[in-house]
């Protein structure tokens, strides 16, 4: 049995290839796209709303899933550990049987989830992203620099 567990978690982007992401400090949902949050030269994306950084912007739902995913393959290696003993020990004083395959978590599909978010146009770092209409109205903190901008486009 290998020591080493590997797992891939599809995020789906909205319909204008967004992903939906969420500040751990404030917990405000914005969005970016995928080559913004990848690109080498943005060193650390900011939250909109409170202008923190955040070690990770995973949202509820991923997380769920990467914990069912977890859970079900730990489940199945067990599993098939016991069933190499219960072969293993079938002859002789000690015998071991195996029970019944453990059922599986569900596997929720991530949504691409809140729609009510407005893209804006941050002048700064010539970029957009998806963000409350509130704080396009108000004015918040550009994702990719951290600048306060107070006139959206």
């Amino acid at each position: 049995m290998g020591d080493e567990f590997h797992m891939e978690i599809s995020i789906p982007t909205d319909d204008d290839g967004y992903v939906l992401l969420r500040c751990s400090h404030c917990g405000t949902y914005f969005k970016a796209t995928p080559s913004d949050v990848k690109d080498d030269s943005i060193l650390e994306l900011f939250c909109p709303s409170c202008g923190l950084t955040s070690d990770n912007y995973i949202t509820d739902d991923i997380l769920e899933l990467a914990i069912a995913m977890g859970q079900n393959n730990a489940m199945d290696s067990i599993n098939d550990q016991f069933k190499k003993m219960e072969t293993q020990f079938r002859k002789g004083p000690v015998t071991f049987k195996t029970g019944r395959k453990p059922e599986h978590e569900p596997e929720s599909p991530i949504r691409s989830g809140i729609e009510a978010l407005e893209a804006a146009t941050f002048p700064c770092c010539n970029r957009i992203a998806k963000v409350k209409p509130i704080l396009k109205m108000t004015g918040c903190y550009c994702p990719f620099c951290g600048v306060k901008n107070f006139e959206l486009e």
